[in-house]
């Protein structure tokens, strides 16, 4: 994809004389972006005085990490000079940042990782016939969590054109994939758990022009196949594996597919795909809202390419206080139960709209008093919740840690984390219910080790990506590491897809288009696929486009999300801002991700070796759905700024 320099700055560059001083904070740093907060002129990003390790500065730029400030310097300058560090307005053994200047895509100089109290430390950077430059500072691999970083008495010496703050690199949003064929492609889970004498659900995932024919050979009696629309419905099996045969045929042709229906103990037997309410509408969301959603993965196709929950996040409850008046009453009835506020009339009548769709519903609560909006929990009536959830026909639950925490007086133990999911899970495994369930605790006690012992189906693996949607590929990273627990019905869960358009995390606010470009949605979506992580975009389903549709819908990356083998990609260092991804394949094929973790464009050489491949194999383009030549040995390309080349890997034919 193309990436020019933006700048919204129409007027002439302003020259200065030989020798001139231009401070930082002269430039516009409203162009500057950080993870928390505002830059600051001559203060820190917390608005004190600026001071590192005791030593105080009269000026200088307060920032947060991760920040970002692109400049032009149109070869107009000679040196770069600061003092940089941690500020002192932090608390004591917080705050870890990395420094670093960048320009025309090399990297020029780096701090190095500085914590609190390291003292001040000298930059002094030749930047003579440097066009562009890049500030940024990052967060050391642990979080922004009190990152207070600070460009001390930063200014550029300059001999010509004035540096100016600008825009970062913008891209064209380019749409890689092509259009499905008009003839049908399944696109059906090769696998599909369930519990014997469940009810069970299924919407053939499925591709190609309408009006389409279903038949499927080999299916069990007590299930039964809507010709039509593709929905399988009835009663879960008797225990054992059921092979079926599935056919699709419309005016352009017919394809078939093997599913497995294997009725058990396990589900999620891939992993779970669909829509969650809260980045796009937090403590808004409504039963229309909900409905619209699920109409909307229809309309949009995101269900003939195997999206299929629907999922209410917190604020469905009552609140004891909330702004919206409609989200207050009583927590619970007279015989305990759990009342929705007056935007959810009749969760029964919402469940049976979504499944009417061939679609399945999930709903949210918190082992605590309270969940993390403040809304009623379950904490005490959780075997009433559990039941009550069943009734109303829900097929998921996220259950969020939230207040549990005030409730076992600072015990970190393993047995007191595992305590709420261990009830949980038992409760809704002796329901006669088919509930797929999402351990939201972010990681603690690497619960990835345990999250399917106490009967969990998918759990987080660190915070809210909401706060950190600039980490994408730290954070993928540091899931991969958890890559051995990752097997079919147990998925180490990242967080949800964010493109299109969502709200703030940090103000909880109405939706608004995304501001990652268009390189970092694909690397996104490539990311999580490979990292067989569950898949549930949380945007705003009322305002899809087309490029966020692309992004989304692409058929063959999703294939590797779902592959049956259930494995985790595994991470290869390249160079220093680059990495790939290396997933093993069902049927002997590998997925390879090329990652350009850089603020630059970049070459990127890889040789099958390295990645642990041997002999040839021949390549197809996965996002352009375009066959490659046979690779004998090795492969090259050009990556973008943060962007990715997705390769689907199989032996010669």
């Amino acid at each position: 994809m193309s990436m020019l320099l933006s700048c919204c700055v129409t007027s002439a560059l302003l020259v200065g004389a030989p020798g001139e001083t231009v401070p930082l904070g002269a430039l516009e740093l409203g162009r500057m972006t950080q993870g928390w907060g505002e830059p600051k002129v001559d203060r820190s990003v917390t608005g004190a005085p600026l001071s590192i390790a005791g030593r105080r500065f009269e000026h200088g730029v307060g920032t947060h990490a991760r920040s970002h400030l692109w400049l032009e310097l149109a070869g107009g300058s000679e040196r770069f000079l600061a003092f940089v560090g941690v500020d002192d307005d932090t608390e004591p053994a917080r705050g870890t940042v990395v420094f670093e200047v960048l320009g025309d895509g090399k990297k020029l100089w780096s701090s190095g990782t500085l914590a609190r109290g390291a003292p001040p430390l000298a930059v002094d950077v030749d930047v003579r016939g440097v066009q562009h430059l890049l500030l940024r500072v990052g967060d050391a691999g642990d979080g922004i969590d009190h990152d207070h970083a600070d460009w001390a008495d930063a200014r550029f010496v300059v001999v010509g054109e004035r540096p100016r703050a600008i825009d970062a690199p913008r891209e064209e949003p380019v749409i890689l994939t092509p259009p499905p064929a008009r003839s049908p492609r399944l696109n059906t889970a090769a696998a599909v758990g369930c519990r014997p004498g469940n009810p069970f659900l299924y919407r053939l995932p499925t591709t190609g022009e309408r009006p389409m024919r279903f038949a499927a050979a080999g299916l069990p009696a007590s299930l039964a196949l809507d010709p039509t629309t593709g929905i399988v419905r009835g009663v879960a099996p008797e225990r054992g594996e059921h092979a079926v045969t599935l056919t699709a045929t419309n005016a352009h042709g017919s394809a078939t597919r093997a599913l497995r229906i294997v009725s058990g103990d396990a589900l999620a037997l891939t992993p779970p795909m669909g829509w969650n309410s809260w980045y796009s509408h937090y403590d808004r969301i409504t039963d229309e809202l909900a409905r619209q959603a699920a109409d909307a993965l229809l309309a949009s196709g995101m269900a003939d390419v195997g999206y299929q929950y629907v999922c209410l996040d917190d604020c469905w409850m009552n609140a004891p206080a909330h702004r919206d008046p409609k989200r207050v009453g009583p927590l619970r009835d007279a015989d305990g139960e759990l009342v929705p506020n007056a935007h959810f009339p009749d969760m029964r009548a919402l469940t049976e709209y979504v499944h009417a769709r061939g679609l399945k519903a999930g709903i949210y609560t918190s082992p605590g008093p309270r969940t993390c909006a403040g809304f009623a929990g379950s904490f005490g009536h959780e075997a009433q919740d559990a039941r009550r959830f069943v009734e109303w026909g829900f097929d998921f639950l996220k259950y969020d840690w939230c207040s549990y925490g005030e409730l076992t007086a600072g015990d970190t133990s393993l047995a007191a984390l595992q305590q709420p999911y261990r009830t949980m899970g038992a409760l809704l495994a002796a329901e006669r219910r088919d509930v797929v369930f999402n351990l939201c605790q972010y990681g603690m006690g690497d619960v990835w080790e345990w999250g399917a012992d106490v009967g969990g189906h998918t759990w987080r693996t660190a915070g809210d990506l909401g706060l950190e949607l600039d980490r994408i590929f730290d954070v993928a990273l540091a899931n991969a590491e958890h890559r051995e627990w990752s097997r079919p019905g147990a998925w180490n869960d990242p967080d949800y897809i964010q493109i299109g358009s969502f709200g703030d995390a940090r103000t909880i606010g109405e939706p608004r288009p995304c501001r990652l470009t268009p390189n970092e949605q694909h690397s996104f979506m490539s990311l999580w696929c490979l990292m067989a992580a569950p898949l549930f975009f949380s945007g705003d389903m009322r305002a899809l486009d087309a490029f966020t549709l692309n992004v989304l819908c692409n058929a063959e990356v999703i294939e590797l999300d779902q592959d049956p083998l259930g494995v985790a990609a595994r991470s290869v260092v390249l160079g220093d801002e680059t990495f790939a991804f290396v997933k093993e394949l069902a049927n002997g094929d590998r997925a390879v991700g090329l990652f350009n973790h850089g603020e630059f464009e970049t070459d990127v050489r890889v040789v099958w070796a390295d990645l642990g491949l041997d002999g040839e194999w021949r390549a197809r383009d996965v996002w352009r759905q375009r066959d490659l030549r046979t690779l004998p040995t090795e492969f090259s390309t050009r990556l973008g700024r943060h962007g990715v080349a997705l390769l689907r890997l199989g032996r010669p034919r």
